[in-house]
């Protein structure tokens, strides 16, 4: 006999199995558990003096990662006398939000590190958003092609 909603007047009770009650409640939990979505902080590591076709593929890894629901941590890297130049810094992560405007919100703005420079970038979906989207993009015929 399991009580079901003690605060109701009189007491509901239910006569049934225990351990199938213990059972059904557990998965439950797992099935909760399977569903839940860890976000990530993924970081892209950036230096001042960055040539245009490393910046475009930076840029790229900066948007795949937002559209797959993780937060990106952007850090500009500072060498020697470059430390003295943190105007550079603060332009050349304002490109980078500027460009991955449509993926991402600015969470933190840019603030000094030590020597680095740091902002972190947030998704504008969240992650099991953007794992449904995946789903839904994918072709359902085209499960794993294997070449022979």
């Amino acid at each position: 006999m399991v009580e079901v909603a003690p605060d109701s007047n009189p007491p509901v009770c239910k006569i049934m199995d225990f351990g199938k009650f213990k059972y059904e409640a557990a998965q439950k939990v797992r099935e909760a558990r399977k569903n839940q979505v860890n976000t990530v902080l993924k970081t892209v590591r950036f230096g001042l003096k960055i040539d245009d076709h490393d910046y475009q593929t930076k840029v790229g890894q900066v948007q795949r990662f937002l559209k797959a629901g993780d937060k990106v941590k952007v850090m500009v890297v500072f060498r020697g006398r470059e430390q003295s130049r943190p105007e550079i810094g603060v332009k050349l992560l304002q490109r980078v939000s500027e460009e991955v405007g449509d993926a991402g919100v600015v969470e933190s703005t840019p603030s000094i590190d030590g020597r680095n420079m740091v902002m972190v970038i947030g998704p504008t979906k969240n992650k099991a958003e953007a794992r449904a989207e995946a789903k839904r993009s994918q072709p359902k015929g085209d499960a794993q092609v294997t070449k022979e």
